[in-house]
């Protein structure tokens, strides 16, 4: 007998206790699987209504990358608009009091005097 140690072997170990960190992994893998499962649901499931608000404006994802689609105008509906804008932009550029070197040119009504005489301010 050397140092304290038994004769005796110690019992043999059950067939639980052989089989518990097996049991162990397996309930720890089972439960990164349902966590993991779960994201890949909840990101499937965000990526098809993103991509479905996205086809609403015409913006599509393929393989080959992403594609963005124009929206149909018809020409009579864009050459409307284009007209509309430029009218009204030549109405805002007259203005009524305004009289041009070059255009519009009328000659001074004066009661046959080549030049105005100014006139004298009361005071």
């Amino acid at each position: 007998m050397a140092w304290g140690r038994s004769s005796t072997p110690p019992p043999p170990r059950s067939a639980l206790s052989k089989l518990l960190p097996l049991i162990i992994l397996f309930v720890v893998l089972g439960a990164f699987a349902f966590v993991g499962y779960h994201l890949y649901l909840t990101f499937q499931a965000i990526s098809n209504k993103t991509s479905e608000k996205m086809q609403s404006k015409n913006v599509v994802f393929t393989k080959d990358g992403m594609k963005v689609g124009v929206k149909e105008l018809k020409t009579e509906s864009y050459v409307d608009t284009t007209q509309g804008f430029l009218v009204k932009a030549w109405n805002l550029a007259e203005w009524p009091g305004y009289k041009s070197r070059l255009w519009n040119q009328q000659a001074p009504i004066n009661s046959g005097r080549a030049t105005p005489k100014a006139e004298s301010r009361n005071p």
